[in-house]
């Protein structure tokens, strides 16, 4: 008698990306920011000024300005493969307290006191 074996059904996995493969950044969603949302660095620096910070970091870019009262931080990534990295994500905090602040009304801000 030959010992019974087992047969194994293999589990599906879903497929990961190679390392390095290009990944779709998502658009955030939220009332107020579809003005900011999609837009270029160049778009962003024309309606805001120069930016405080312009960080770099693969083909991501992370944008801030300052208004007198909030920090607002825009996130730009490519939206296809070798694309143009456009702003995906916005963020907002006070400038007295650090706490998360309306995004909306810091987009405002920034654009008036530019």
């Amino acid at each position: 008698n030959a010992p019974s074996s087992t047969a194994r059904t293999p589990v599906a996995r879903p497929a990961t990306p190679a390392a390095g493969a290009f990944r779709r950044a998502p658009l955030q969603h939220a009332a107020g920011l579809e003005s900011v949302l999609g837009q270029r660095a160049g778009s962003l620096t024309q309606r805001f000024g120069k930016a405080r910070i312009d960080l770099k970091e693969g083909d991501a870019r992370k944008l801030q300005f300052l208004g007198s009262g909030c920090v607002l931080d825009i996130y730009l990534y490519p939206r296809e493969e070798r694309g143009e990295p456009v702003a995906t994500h916005v963020e907002a905090r006070s400038l007295s307290d650090g706490e998360d602040t309306d995004r909306a009304r810091c987009i405002r801000e920034v654009e008036r006191e530019r």
